[in-house]
Protein backbone atom coordinates (compact mmCIF):
# COMPACT_ATOMS: atom_id res chain seq x y z
CA UNK A 1 0.00 0.00 0.00
CA UNK A 2 1.05 3.35 -1.06
CA UNK A 3 -0.31 6.45 0.57
CA UNK A 4 -2.20 8.73 -1.62
CA UNK A 5 -0.70 12.34 -2.24
CA UNK A 6 -2.90 15.70 -2.19
CA UNK A 7 -1.36 18.06 -3.78
CA UNK A 8 -2.68 21.48 -1.63
CA UNK A 9 -1.02 24.11 -3.30
CA UNK A 10 -2.00 23.10 -6.92
CA UNK A 11 -5.42 21.82 -5.84
CA UNK A 12 -8.57 23.39 -7.34
CA UNK A 13 -10.55 22.56 -5.19
CA UNK A 14 -9.16 22.74 -1.85
CA UNK A 15 -12.06 22.31 0.20
CA UNK A 16 -12.59 19.02 -1.52
CA UNK A 17 -9.07 18.21 0.10
CA UNK A 18 -10.40 19.16 2.91
CA UNK A 19 -13.22 17.39 3.28
CA UNK A 20 -11.27 14.03 1.62
CA UNK A 21 -9.27 14.30 4.99
CA UNK A 22 -11.94 14.85 7.69
CA UNK A 23 -13.77 11.76 5.99
CA UNK A 24 -10.19 9.08 5.92
CA UNK A 25 -10.04 10.74 9.70
CA UNK A 26 -13.48 9.53 10.62
CA UNK A 27 -12.50 6.59 8.53
CA UNK A 28 -10.15 5.43 10.82
CA UNK A 29 -7.09 6.00 8.54
CA UNK A 30 -3.44 7.75 9.50
CA UNK A 31 -3.01 11.09 7.48
CA UNK A 32 0.02 12.93 7.52
CA UNK A 33 -0.83 16.64 7.65
CA UNK A 34 1.14 19.72 7.39
CA UNK A 35 1.87 22.36 10.60
CA UNK A 36 4.15 25.00 10.54
CA UNK A 37 7.24 22.68 12.15
CA UNK A 38 6.86 19.54 10.93
CA UNK A 39 4.73 17.20 9.08
CA UNK A 40 2.29 15.15 11.40
CA UNK A 41 0.72 11.44 11.58
CA UNK A 42 -3.23 12.38 12.52
CA UNK A 43 -6.17 9.84 13.90
CA UNK A 44 -8.85 10.40 14.99
CA UNK A 45 -8.93 9.88 19.22
CA UNK A 46 -12.49 8.29 18.42
CA UNK A 47 -11.17 5.30 16.67
CA UNK A 48 -8.89 3.20 19.08
CA UNK A 49 -7.93 1.02 16.16
CA UNK A 50 -6.17 3.61 14.22
CA UNK A 51 -4.31 4.64 17.45
CA UNK A 52 -2.91 1.28 17.77
CA UNK A 53 -2.20 1.04 14.34
CA UNK A 54 -0.61 4.81 14.72
CA UNK A 55 1.72 3.27 17.57
CA UNK A 56 2.86 0.14 15.73
CA UNK A 57 3.82 2.17 12.83
CA UNK A 58 5.94 4.68 14.55
CA UNK A 59 7.08 1.60 17.06
CA UNK A 60 7.02 4.43 19.85
CA UNK A 61 7.58 3.52 23.33
CA UNK A 62 4.48 3.11 25.05
CA UNK A 63 5.83 5.79 28.14
CA UNK A 64 5.76 8.23 25.41
CA UNK A 65 2.09 9.81 24.97
CA UNK A 66 0.94 11.19 21.79
CA UNK A 67 -0.49 14.73 22.07
CA UNK A 68 -3.48 16.37 20.99
CA UNK A 69 -3.95 18.45 18.46
CA UNK A 70 -6.35 20.93 18.99
CA UNK A 71 -8.21 24.50 17.85
CA UNK A 72 -7.73 26.97 20.49
CA UNK A 73 -7.45 27.57 24.66
CA UNK A 74 -11.34 26.84 24.97
CA UNK A 75 -10.32 23.68 23.61
CA UNK A 76 -7.52 23.17 25.96
CA UNK A 77 -9.84 23.95 29.15
CA UNK A 78 -12.32 20.75 27.89
CA UNK A 79 -9.25 18.84 28.53
CA UNK A 80 -7.84 20.55 31.72
CA UNK A 81 -10.43 22.20 33.37
CA UNK A 82 -8.17 23.83 35.97
CA UNK A 83 -5.29 24.99 33.97
CA UNK A 84 -3.43 27.34 35.95
CA UNK A 85 -2.76 30.75 34.92
CA UNK A 86 0.90 30.32 33.77
CA UNK A 87 -0.27 27.78 31.13
CA UNK A 88 -3.13 30.05 30.11
CA UNK A 89 -0.57 32.80 29.70
CA UNK A 90 1.72 30.07 27.36
CA UNK A 91 -1.63 28.88 26.07
CA UNK A 92 -3.02 32.62 24.96
CA UNK A 93 0.35 34.13 23.75
CA UNK A 94 1.73 30.72 21.69
CA UNK A 95 -0.83 29.05 19.98
CA UNK A 96 -1.55 28.98 17.25
CA UNK A 97 1.93 28.29 17.58
CA UNK A 98 5.12 25.49 17.70
CA UNK A 99 4.38 24.96 21.48
CA UNK A 100 3.49 21.72 23.15
CA UNK A 101 2.38 22.09 27.14
CA UNK A 102 2.15 19.11 29.09
CA UNK A 103 -0.54 19.34 31.50
CA UNK A 104 -2.00 17.66 34.54
CA UNK A 105 -5.25 15.42 33.36
CA UNK A 106 -6.43 13.92 36.27
CA UNK A 107 -9.49 15.87 36.96
CA UNK A 108 -12.54 14.43 36.55
CA UNK A 109 -14.35 16.82 33.97
CA UNK A 110 -11.92 16.61 31.56
CA UNK A 111 -13.00 15.19 28.34
CA UNK A 112 -10.66 12.58 28.09
CA UNK A 113 -12.31 10.05 30.71
CA UNK A 114 -14.88 9.76 27.56
CA UNK A 115 -12.66 8.08 25.41
CA UNK A 116 -11.99 4.80 24.92
CA UNK A 117 -9.67 3.50 27.59
CA UNK A 118 -6.95 2.12 24.48
CA UNK A 119 -7.18 5.77 23.55
CA UNK A 120 -6.48 6.96 26.77
CA UNK A 121 -3.19 4.90 27.64
CA UNK A 122 -1.93 5.84 24.29
CA UNK A 123 -2.08 9.74 25.12
CA UNK A 124 -2.53 9.93 29.08
CA UNK A 125 -0.07 6.96 30.42
CA UNK A 126 0.95 9.32 33.99
CA UNK A 127 -2.03 11.44 33.77
CA UNK A 128 -0.30 14.61 32.18
CA UNK A 129 -1.78 15.35 28.27
CA UNK A 130 -0.06 16.78 25.52
CA UNK A 131 -1.99 19.75 23.95
CA UNK A 132 -0.84 21.95 20.58
CA UNK A 133 -2.28 24.01 18.35
CA UNK A 134 -0.54 24.67 15.15
CA UNK A 135 -0.44 27.16 13.40
CA UNK A 136 -1.80 26.05 10.23
CA UNK A 137 -4.58 27.08 7.86
CA UNK A 138 -5.69 24.20 6.35
CA UNK A 139 -4.86 21.70 9.46
CA UNK A 140 -7.04 23.82 11.35
CA UNK A 141 -10.33 23.45 9.15
CA UNK A 142 -9.42 19.75 8.74
CA UNK A 143 -9.10 19.53 12.69
CA UNK A 144 -13.06 22.20 12.92
CA UNK A 145 -14.37 19.83 11.09
CA UNK A 146 -13.53 16.67 12.42
CA UNK A 147 -16.31 14.69 15.12
CA UNK A 148 -13.94 13.99 17.96
CA UNK A 149 -10.37 14.57 18.72
CA UNK A 150 -7.26 14.72 16.94
CA UNK A 151 -3.91 12.75 17.93
CA UNK A 152 -1.01 14.20 15.76
CA UNK A 153 3.01 12.76 15.86
CA UNK A 154 5.53 13.75 13.95
CA UNK A 155 5.32 11.80 10.69
CA UNK A 156 8.46 9.47 10.93
CA UNK A 157 9.44 6.35 12.52
CA UNK A 158 11.22 6.78 16.28
CA UNK A 159 14.48 7.71 16.10
CA UNK A 160 14.38 9.01 12.02
CA UNK A 161 14.69 13.09 11.66
CA UNK A 162 11.50 14.51 11.27
CA UNK A 163 10.05 15.15 8.44
CA UNK A 164 9.73 18.96 6.88
CA UNK A 165 8.36 17.69 3.29
CA UNK A 166 6.13 15.68 1.90
CA UNK A 167 8.69 13.90 0.21
CA UNK A 168 10.26 13.12 3.29
CA UNK A 169 7.16 11.92 4.61
CA UNK A 170 6.86 9.86 1.66
CA UNK A 171 9.91 8.09 1.87
CA UNK A 172 9.74 7.55 5.95
CA UNK A 173 6.08 6.27 5.77
CA UNK A 174 4.89 6.46 3.05
CA UNK A 175 4.00 2.48 2.80
CA UNK A 176 2.77 2.72 5.93
CA UNK A 177 -0.17 5.26 6.24
CA UNK A 178 -3.35 6.15 4.17
CA UNK A 179 -3.34 10.02 2.80
CA UNK A 180 -0.60 13.03 2.79
CA UNK A 181 -1.39 16.17 2.11
CA UNK A 182 1.43 18.18 0.49
CA UNK A 183 1.33 22.14 1.06
CA UNK A 184 4.77 22.55 0.47
CA UNK A 185 8.15 22.77 3.09
CA UNK A 186 6.81 23.59 6.40
CA UNK A 187 7.43 27.11 7.35
CA UNK A 188 9.36 26.34 10.36
CA UNK A 189 11.37 23.15 9.66
CA UNK A 190 11.95 22.14 13.45
CA UNK A 191 9.88 20.04 15.94
CA UNK A 192 7.81 22.29 18.55
CA UNK A 193 8.94 23.36 21.93
CA UNK A 194 7.70 21.15 24.76
CA UNK A 195 6.57 22.58 28.24
CA UNK A 196 5.40 21.03 31.33
CA UNK A 197 3.54 23.05 33.64
CA UNK A 198 2.75 22.23 36.80
CA UNK A 199 0.72 24.97 39.02
CA UNK A 200 2.90 28.42 38.64
CA UNK A 201 6.19 26.10 37.97
CA UNK A 202 7.32 24.95 33.97
CA UNK A 203 9.91 23.26 32.76
CA UNK A 204 11.05 23.07 29.37
CA UNK A 205 11.29 19.28 27.89
CA UNK A 206 12.22 20.03 24.48
CA UNK A 207 13.49 23.09 23.01
CA UNK A 208 12.48 23.85 19.78
CA UNK A 209 12.02 27.05 17.97
CA UNK A 210 10.25 28.91 21.20
CA UNK A 211 13.94 28.73 23.60
CA UNK A 212 13.60 29.32 27.47
CA UNK A 213 14.55 32.38 27.84
CA UNK A 214 11.27 33.17 25.59
CA UNK A 215 9.07 31.34 28.07
CA UNK A 216 9.97 32.78 30.70
CA UNK A 217 9.12 35.99 29.39
CA UNK A 218 5.81 34.94 28.14
CA UNK A 219 5.18 33.39 31.84
CA UNK A 220 4.82 36.29 33.41
CA UNK A 221 1.52 38.77 34.23
CA UNK A 222 0.53 41.73 32.48
CA UNK A 223 -1.82 43.90 33.20
CA UNK A 224 -2.77 46.51 30.40
CA UNK A 225 -4.57 49.81 31.62
CA UNK A 226 -6.93 51.44 28.80
CA UNK A 227 -8.11 54.87 27.58
CA UNK A 228 -9.26 56.94 24.67
CA UNK A 229 -5.80 58.62 23.67
CA UNK A 230 -2.86 56.86 26.28
CA UNK A 231 -1.68 60.35 26.99
CA UNK A 232 -3.68 61.27 30.69
CA UNK A 233 -5.82 58.33 32.49
CA UNK A 234 -4.22 55.50 31.38
CA UNK A 235 -0.54 56.58 31.82
CA UNK A 236 -1.36 57.42 35.22
CA UNK A 237 -2.92 54.41 35.77
CA UNK A 238 -0.14 52.48 34.45
CA UNK A 239 2.34 54.43 36.74
CA UNK A 240 -0.01 54.33 39.79
CA UNK A 241 -1.04 49.98 39.23
CA UNK A 242 3.06 49.90 38.93
CA UNK A 243 3.64 51.91 42.24
CA UNK A 244 1.03 49.88 44.36
CA UNK A 245 1.91 46.87 42.85
CA UNK A 246 5.26 47.12 43.55
CA UNK A 247 4.82 48.65 47.61
CA UNK A 248 2.99 45.29 47.80
CA UNK A 249 5.38 43.02 46.97
CA UNK A 250 7.98 44.99 48.71
CA UNK A 251 9.89 46.15 45.91
CA UNK A 252 11.31 48.95 43.57
CA UNK A 253 8.32 49.67 40.51
CA UNK A 254 11.41 49.08 38.78
CA UNK A 255 12.23 46.01 39.70
CA UNK A 256 8.59 44.54 38.88
CA UNK A 257 9.73 43.10 34.91
CA UNK A 258 12.65 40.97 36.48
CA UNK A 259 10.05 39.49 38.29
CA UNK A 260 7.77 38.57 35.92
CA UNK A 261 5.21 41.40 36.47
CA UNK A 262 4.48 43.61 33.41
CA UNK A 263 2.22 46.78 33.79
CA UNK A 264 1.46 48.80 30.76
CA UNK A 265 -1.35 50.97 29.15
CA UNK A 266 -2.23 51.48 25.46
CA UNK A 267 -5.81 53.28 24.11
CA UNK A 268 -8.45 52.47 22.04
CA UNK A 269 -7.87 55.62 19.98
CA UNK A 270 -4.20 56.53 20.25
CA UNK A 271 -2.07 57.71 18.06
CA UNK A 272 1.41 56.05 18.44
CA UNK A 273 4.28 58.02 20.10
CA UNK A 274 2.62 61.20 21.80
CA UNK A 275 4.05 62.26 25.05
CA UNK A 276 1.55 62.32 28.35
CA UNK A 277 -0.40 65.35 28.66
CA UNK A 278 2.02 67.79 30.67
CA UNK A 279 -0.71 67.86 33.85
CA UNK A 280 -0.63 64.20 34.00
CA UNK A 281 3.29 64.01 34.03
CA UNK A 282 2.96 66.65 36.88
CA UNK A 283 0.72 65.26 38.85
CA UNK A 284 2.51 61.80 39.26
CA UNK A 285 5.49 63.77 39.57
CA UNK A 286 3.69 64.96 42.85
CA UNK A 287 3.04 61.92 43.52
CA UNK A 288 6.78 60.28 43.21
CA UNK A 289 6.11 58.64 39.91
CA UNK A 290 7.55 59.58 36.68
CA UNK A 291 6.27 58.97 33.53
CA UNK A 292 8.46 61.17 31.44
CA UNK A 293 9.31 58.06 28.95
CA UNK A 294 5.78 57.66 28.44
CA UNK A 295 5.01 57.38 24.63
CA UNK A 296 1.59 56.68 23.82
CA UNK A 297 0.30 53.39 21.58
CA UNK A 298 -3.02 52.29 20.58
CA UNK A 299 -4.38 48.50 21.93
CA UNK A 300 -3.84 45.85 19.50
CA UNK A 301 -5.08 42.56 19.15
CA UNK A 302 -1.42 41.17 20.26
CA UNK A 303 -1.40 43.35 23.54
CA UNK A 304 -5.43 42.42 24.42
CA UNK A 305 -4.37 38.66 23.77
CA UNK A 306 -1.55 38.70 26.00
CA UNK A 307 -2.94 40.37 29.04
CA UNK A 308 -3.86 38.61 32.09
CA UNK A 309 -6.26 41.55 32.63
CA UNK A 310 -7.45 45.07 31.48
CA UNK A 311 -8.46 47.76 33.11
CA UNK A 312 -10.36 50.34 31.41
CA UNK A 313 -11.67 54.05 32.84
CA UNK A 314 -15.29 53.44 31.48
CA UNK A 315 -18.02 51.17 30.41
CA UNK A 316 -17.69 52.80 26.89
CA UNK A 317 -13.97 51.54 26.82
CA UNK A 318 -14.88 47.95 28.25
CA UNK A 319 -17.65 47.69 25.85
CA UNK A 320 -15.51 49.01 22.38
CA UNK A 321 -13.15 45.93 23.33
CA UNK A 322 -15.40 42.93 24.21
CA UNK A 323 -17.61 43.60 20.84
CA UNK A 324 -14.35 43.43 18.66
CA UNK A 325 -12.63 41.14 21.06
CA UNK A 326 -15.37 38.93 22.56
CA UNK A 327 -13.07 36.00 24.29
CA UNK A 328 -11.73 39.31 25.99
CA UNK A 329 -14.85 39.50 28.23
CA UNK A 330 -13.62 37.48 31.42
CA UNK A 331 -10.50 39.52 31.57
CA UNK A 332 -11.61 43.06 30.79
CA UNK A 333 -12.90 45.55 33.54
CA UNK A 334 -13.88 49.05 34.37
CA UNK A 335 -11.26 50.57 36.88
CA UNK A 336 -14.55 51.65 38.83
CA UNK A 337 -15.83 48.54 40.49
CA UNK A 338 -19.13 49.85 40.32
CA UNK A 339 -19.02 49.97 36.41
CA UNK A 340 -18.74 53.82 36.53
CA UNK A 341 -16.67 55.88 34.11
CA UNK A 342 -13.37 58.00 34.96
CA UNK A 343 -13.95 60.96 33.33
CA UNK A 344 -11.46 62.46 31.34
CA UNK A 345 -9.40 65.07 32.26
CA UNK A 346 -8.15 66.13 28.43
CA UNK A 347 -7.42 70.10 28.23
CA UNK A 348 -8.47 70.65 31.61
CA UNK A 349 -6.79 72.49 34.36
CA UNK A 350 -4.07 70.79 36.52
CA UNK A 351 -6.55 70.40 39.94
CA UNK A 352 -8.62 68.19 37.72
CA UNK A 353 -6.01 65.75 36.69
CA UNK A 354 -5.30 65.73 40.06
CA UNK A 355 -8.90 64.56 41.15
CA UNK A 356 -8.53 61.91 38.72
CA UNK A 357 -5.02 60.33 39.80
CA UNK A 358 -6.52 60.80 43.22
CA UNK A 359 -10.21 58.75 42.12
CA UNK A 360 -7.90 56.29 39.96
CA UNK A 361 -5.61 55.25 42.86
CA UNK A 362 -8.24 54.87 44.78
CA UNK A 363 -9.60 52.61 42.87
CA UNK A 364 -6.61 50.83 41.64
CA UNK A 365 -6.49 49.98 45.29
CA UNK A 366 -9.01 47.23 45.17
CA UNK A 367 -7.50 45.61 42.20
CA UNK A 368 -4.00 44.97 43.57
CA UNK A 369 -5.72 43.38 47.37
CA UNK A 370 -7.22 40.82 44.88
CA UNK A 371 -4.84 40.33 42.29
CA UNK A 372 -2.75 36.86 42.83
CA UNK A 373 0.71 37.82 43.20
CA UNK A 374 1.85 34.50 45.44
CA UNK A 375 3.93 33.34 42.52
CA UNK A 376 6.06 36.52 42.31
CA UNK A 377 6.88 37.02 46.00
CA UNK A 378 10.54 35.26 45.89
CA UNK A 379 11.51 36.15 42.57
Amino acid sequence: MTAIHLDLQNSEDVRDVIHQAVAALSAGKIIALPTETVYGLAVSALVPEAVERLLAIKGRDPDRPIAFAIQSLDAAIDYVPDMSAVARRFARRCWPGPVTLVLDATHPDSVINRLDPAVRAACVPHGTIGLRVPAHDKTLQIMQLCAGPILLTSANLSGQPEATTAQQVMESVGDKIDLILDDGPCRIGQASSVVRVQGSDFKLLREGIVDEATLQRLSGFIALVVCTGNTCRSPMGEALLRGQIAESLGCQPADLEKKGLNIMSAGIAASPGSPPAPQAHAIMQEMGLDISQHVSQPITGRLAQYADVILTMTSGHRQALVSHWPTLESRTFTIRCDGGDISDPIGSPVEVYRKCANQINEQLAHWVRNFDFSQFHDK
